[in-house]
């Protein structure tokens, strides 16, 4: 029970400081220059838009309904760390409207330099929701819709999610400048690969696939020369009928040349598949 509490709280930290981070870039960099987001957010910006609400307020009010649905068709499990997630955000969106009110935060205010703004909106954005997301939280509303409609219909998640990210920025037409809206769409692309880099982790290895008729003694020569692990699986070519060996390996990416000079000074002839890999856990990398 210890043990669980902790983790939770491991995962809960991470998601308030991510969603501070995104607060942050919305009311620093998003909303000063008339820019947009997609999901609830972005429904929450153009309320904002038209009618002045703040945010704080908006995305607590539009998320609501969207958790008790949640509740009864996902269940406690799913709607958890999105409940919290959504209250994180609208907490530090009120915080941030508050430091701005009293002059203690200047928005980043533009009128010719919309790149900036829209560069650091996009790496600020997409840093928050990537550290939320890595934890296991999410900031609420279009995630739980495209949780039902996946759960319900089958539709994929990402589908749904882009979708309603399409219509909801488009209806921002009726309020900001057409170049706006196609500002807000290279935020998006720069939020979007901040979110992938951060989900998939900063450190990123190389893994090899050797196929040789010598698995053995490369093997070896791996494990005593870099101190990596190594795994055989047994192969035969379907040419040549030979049996041969895969040598599978992941290695940081400043060891590929000393693993490609140990495998051709072993075998010159080995056919060797190198791909990039992500986030790798497990003994010489990342611990968790």
């Amino acid at each position: 029970m210890k043990t669980t509490s902790l983790q939770m709280l491991r995962n809960l930290i991470p998601v308030m400081i991510g969603t501070a981070i995104y607060a942050f870039g919305l009311h620093y960099f998003l909303l000063p220059n008339q820019l947009m987001e997609g999901g609830v957010t972005g429904i929450a910006i153009l309320l904002n838009y038209a009618m002045g609400w703040p945010l704080s307020i908006s995305t607590l009010v539009l998320n609501i309904p969207l958790f008790v649905i949640g509740y009864r068709i996902l269940g406690k499990s799913h709607t958890g760390y999105t409940v919290f997630g959504a209250v994180s955000l609208s907490v530090f969106l009120a915080l941030m409207e508050k430091l701005i009110a009293i002059g203690w935060v200047v928005p980043f205010r533009t009128s010719n330099d919309y790149i900036l703004a829209v560069l650091y909106a996009g790496v600020t954005l997409g840093t928050g929701l990537g550290i939320v997301f890595r934890f296991g939280g999410t900031t609420g509303g279009v995630d739980i819709v495209a949780r039902i409609a996946s759960k319900l219909k089958g539709w994929s998640m990402g589908q749904v999610i882009l979708t309603l990210d399409i219509v909801i920025i488009g209806l921002s037409l009726l309020y900001i400048p057409k170049e706006k809206v196609l500002y807000t769409l290279v935020a998006v692309f720069i939020a979007s690969k901040l979110i992938d880099f951060i989900q998939e982790g900063a450190y990123a290895a190389k893994e090899f696939s050797i196929i040789t008729e010598l698995g053995d003694e490369i093997g070896l020569k791996i494990t005593t020369d870099m101190d990596r692990g190594v795994t055989l699986f047994p192969a035969k070519g379907v040419y040549s009928g030979k049996e041969k060996q895969v040598v599978y390996c992941v290695v940081a990416r400043h060891e590929i040349r000393m693993l490609k000079s140990i495998v051709r000074g072993i075998d010159p002839r080995a056919f060797i598949v190198i791909n990039d890999v992500h986030d790798v856990l497990g003994e010489g990398f990342k611990e968790e």
